[in-house]
């Protein structure tokens, strides 16, 4: 023991060594632009400034900067000045659109040098392979440091990683950090694209782009951590399968058929993809390139139509016989990586009427705010399939663009709630913020199974002692313990059927079922012991 104890600590000092060189490689390299590469980008994105040109060729073009902050800090300046005198004089036609974070990255990729560019191999191992080692090197000895089969939470509210003390918060940080950094300042990502590179080669030269590197990561991510999930629910095959299960539709749906179907000149699609959870799929760019890209042939057609067959018919029909779980915990990333990265936090969403009511609120407002914007793109969309001539009007629906809509759902939604809050909070506030609070599908999926479905978690009250593990694990904020001591079905919403209240619970009392909707929202008596006491709950 004491051996596999020195084992798990070197493996946690080499993975913490890793995430430090990974986090520290974005301040190491230098970026000189030439006028070749900034004439080549003009011409690419059709910039027709010639105030920027002229700040650019003075400030940047053949200078040296030895970070990509002060890049982007000159281009930002030459960006602002110019779009400020030309918005003034209304010459629309010569401000640029492109974000100076954006424009950055592009150049600095193509102008890049320093020891990461040089030794993108080197740095590979250094952080991803050495984070891998030392993440197992943490986890294997599990096997027999947590004794027999059967689920270990010990300490885990004594633990200051995850009781929401000084290593969560830290961890909250770093997590917020990067989701900032991927969204809104990518050119301080450029390293860790440099650094994921040959990876990127094994399917297409040319380049990684951020979020190559975020899918990369995000399947290493989840692959390690699923390794620790199965063997901490080692007892359990339905947590097993469903391990594999969130691991296999990210690694190949999600990950490799998208790196690897534009080698065939076809789009780049998740097919386990579904609206309102993909929610650019009515976006015009989209819509143009599935159904006039001659590249594609039929098969952009059949995406399409896929897409709406999916959404509409599919996600409803299996949510009806097998509740959201079949998706949730069994197909989605985002669950996928909630329940591999995100166990170790499960116990700290809140379970309180106060969240709930909050909850319920919020994430049918996000679906509301989602179905409304898919009106507008929508709208728009067809507007653009049909007339020959486009024209800013195509855009606007009852005096409100389709731009605006599209552009503030993606911001304040697909960016800040997804990525910033939704993972970014998981060691301060849970594993589900966003499956709980944010996601659209999962309010579209959680209507069908409150009211129309055949899954429910059924109680056997006259076994339950109390001891509240089902609630205080259930990673969606369920007060199960108050339907199991009452032996009332649980049928919420909000129920992503994990199958983890069932699993902490030591006397058998919870099971997940698929059965007949008559009888499923039921209200029984508080059962006693094994007798019955007809005591009804008649508030409200």
């Amino acid at each position: 023991m004491k051996t596999l104890n020195i084992i798990r600590q070197s493996g946690l000092y080499i993975f913490l060594l890793a995430l430090v060189l990974f986090t520290g490689s974005i301040w190491i390299g230098n970026y000189q632009i030439s006028q070749e590469v900034m004439e080549t980008y003009v011409a690419e994105k059709g910039i027709q400034s010639e105030l920027f040109l002229e700040s650019v060729n003075a400030t940047v073009v053949g200078k040296e900067f030895t970070s990509s902050w002060s890049l982007h800090h000159a281009l930002d300046q030459a960006v602002s000045a110019a779009n400020s005198t030309h918005k003034a004089n209304g010459e629309w036609g010569k401000v640029i659109w492109s974000k100076s974070s954006e424009m950055a990255f592009v150049l600095g990729k193509r102008g890049a040098g320093g020891s990461v560019f040089d030794n993108k191999g080197m740095w590979l191992f250094l952080t991803f392979g050495l984070g891998i080692l030392g993440g197992l090197m943490f986890i294997l000895p599990g096997i027999w440091l947590l004794g027999p089969a059967g689920i270990k939470n010990n300490n885990v509210f004594f633990n200051p990683a995850t009781n929401r003390g000084w290593i969560g918060w830290i961890a909250m940080i770093w997590l917020v950090l990067f989701y900032c950094i991927l969204y809104f300042m990518p050119h301080l990502a450029m390293s860790w694209t440099f650094i994921v590179e040959p990876v990127k080669d094994v399917f297409a030269p040319g380049g990684a782009s951020q979020w190559f590197l975020y899918g990369l990561l995000y399947c290493t991510v989840m692959l390690v951590m699923g390794i620790r999930m199965i063997i901490k629910y080692r007892h359990s095959k339905y947590h097993i399968v469903r391990t594999f299960s969130v691991l296999f539709f990210q690694i190949v749906f999600a990950f490799l058929l998208v790196e690897l179907l534009p080698l065939f000149q076809l789009p780049a699609v998740d097919f386990k993809n579904a609206w309102p959870l993909d929610y650019d799929f009515l976006f015009d760019w989209n819509v143009l390139d599935l159904l006039r890209n001659e590249a594609y042939g039929k098969f952009g057609l059949f995406v399409f139509v896929w897409g709406i067959f999916f959404s509409l018919i599919l996600v409803p029909v299996f949510v009806y016989f097998f509740g959201k779980r079949w998706y949730c915990s069994w197909v989605c990333g985002c669950g996928g990586l909630a329940e591999t990265l995100g166990d170790p936090y499960r116990q700290l969403s809140d379970k309180s009427v106060k969240a709930w009511k909050f909850e319920r609120y919020i994430v049918h407002g996000v679906l509301l705010f989602a179905i409304l914007m898919t009106v507008w793109v929508g709208y728009h969309s067809y507007n653009v399939l049909h007339d020959a001539e486009p024209n800013d009007s195509q855009a606007v629906l009852l005096g409100i663009s389709a731009h605006d809509v599209r552009s503030w759902y993606s911001l304040l939604i697909g960016s800040i709630f997804s990525g910033v809050i939704g993972t970014g909070f998981y060691p301060t506030f849970g594993n589900r913020v966003w499956c709980r609070f944010g996601c659209p599908l999962a309010a579209y999926m959680g209507i069908v199974q409150r009211f129309k479905s055949r899954f429910r978690i059924t109680t056997n009250g006259g076994q339950c002692i109390s001891c509240g593990n089902c609630s205080t694990y259930c990673e969606q904020g369920i007060d199960v313990r108050w339907y199991a001591q009452r032996g009332q079905n649980i049928v919420r919403a909000s129920c992503v059927g994990c199958g983890v209240c069932s699993s902490v619970c030591p006397r058998g009392v919870l099971k997940l079922e698929n059965g007949p909707e008559e009888g499923r929202i039921n209200d029984n008596p508080i059962l006693i012991g094994n007798g019955e006491a007809i005591i009804r709950d008649t508030i409200g």
